[in-house]
């Protein structure tokens, strides 16, 4: 499983109308304010690290019960966060139709909610903002709230509804028994897809991941690299599984694996690039000569001085404006097929073809699908 994606951090305990209510201020000083209401675990050590998390994304956050009055908390949450910054809230199991209801009155700008209650679809209904709905496996089976949220769908536009149908109640609080890492990443990038364009914090995620890579490929400056990353973060270059988890593994790896082991001769044409709530995906092709041994790629092979074009992708995953992860791919068969390496007579690969049509949609297809003359000429 990943490293976390930052030391945890330290939230304070605070008395609001006679309950403690967890309050953790934004990484970097104050942000846009976020009321996390807790309808099911009570404001354990899950919640808190879950709060944590949020708080590492930019946001000042307020946890409280669905038991706490929720008008003293909102006062609350307005005087720390951002002067004139805009609040969501994301509640979980009983407190979700309070959090839609807060939507619904126009008090927050933003409602996503983990569960399903009797109350919510009427709730949902009359909310003005974007709401998300995330739904694991005890939620899916049925019921008369399941059907009216799901018929929301087509009347609704700013309702969006997510299943998790493999994972129980609080598969996205890291440290529950429940918890899935897999899916809870996926459902915490939803989550900031809800609030992030409501409330902020902005960042300029794309700006942020070119400077990481002009202090890999550019300047060469393994401490620089570091330093737009979160604490803990990880790189693995799929194909060959290099890179590192934490810290100390991952400079390791770009100290002495990476950066001095790029080609000299090395240049990406970019194709395209899709920006999420938190995540960036470059799409391009690289085109290098082997002129040096290049652990990351090609381990252990001496350099041939050819010439390879890839194909590549390159999905980051950011922590508020930190870079928490990489995930490289390509196709590593091509790649030694165009070193001659392998031999792709009679395999279903391909060599620097699939970059020269990556380039140049023009250029032929399904050349390796003997099947393909069998359709030619009937109906379409």
């Amino acid at each position: 499983m990943p490293a976390p994606h930052t030391a945890p951090r330290s939230g304070t305990w605070i008395e609001i109308e006679g309950t403690r209510c967890y309050a953790v201020p934004a990484e970097g000083g104050s942000g846009p304010g976020l009321l996390v209401l807790d309808g099911v675990g009570g404001l354990d050590a899950a919640t808190q690290a879950w709060c944590d998390r949020f708080a590492g994304d930019g946001y000042d956050v307020l946890a409280a019960t669905a038991a706490t009055p929720v008008d003293p908390v909102l006062a609350a949450l307005r005087s720390r966060a951002a002067p004139g910054a805009g609040l969501a809230v994301v509640a979980t199991g009983a407190a979700a139709d309070v959090a839609a209801w807060l939507g619904a009155g126009g008090a927050v700008a933003a409602v996503v909610v983990h569960g399903l209650t009797p109350g919510l679809p009427a709730a949902l209904a009359r909310c003005a903002c974007p709401c998300a709905v995330q739904l694991a496996a005890p939620d899916l089976e049925g019921g008369a709230a399941l059907s009216a949220v799901r018929g929301l769908l087509g009347t609704l536009p700013r309702l969006r509804l997510y299943e998790y149908p493999g994972c129980g109640t609080r598969f996205f609080q890291r440290g529950d028994a429940a918890f899935e890492p897999h899916a809870a990443s996926l459902a915490h990038t939803r989550t900031l897809g809800t609030v992030r364009p409501a409330i902020g914090p902005h960042y300029d995620l794309a700006r942020l991941l070119y400077e990481h890579l002009r202090y890999e490929f550019v300047t060469h400056d393994p401490d620089a690299t570091m330093g737009t990353m979160v604490e803990a973060p990880y790189v693995n270059h799929v194909p060959t599984m290099t890179g590192g988890v934490g810290h100390d593994m991952l400079k390791r790896f770009y100290k002495y694996h990476f950066i001095p082991k790029i080609p000299q001769e090395r240049r990406s044409i970019y194709l395209s690039e899709t920006i999420g709530p938190d995540t960036v995906v470059l799409e391009f092709v690289t085109t290098f000569t082997h002129d040096v041994e290049i652990d990351y790629m090609l381990p252990g092979i001496a350099p041939t001085g050819k010439e390879v074009r890839i194909p590549t992708v390159l999905i980051a995953k950011f922590h508020g404006d930190k870079l928490y992860n990489e995930h490289i791919y390509w196709d590593q068969a091509s790649v030694l097929a165009q070193l001659g390496l392998i031999d792709p007579k009679g395999l279903p690969m391909a060599g620097v073809a699939e970059a020269l049509k990556m380039l140049d949609q023009s250029r032929p297809a399904n050349e390796l699908m003997a099947n393909w003359k069998e359709s030619e000429g009937k109906p379409i």
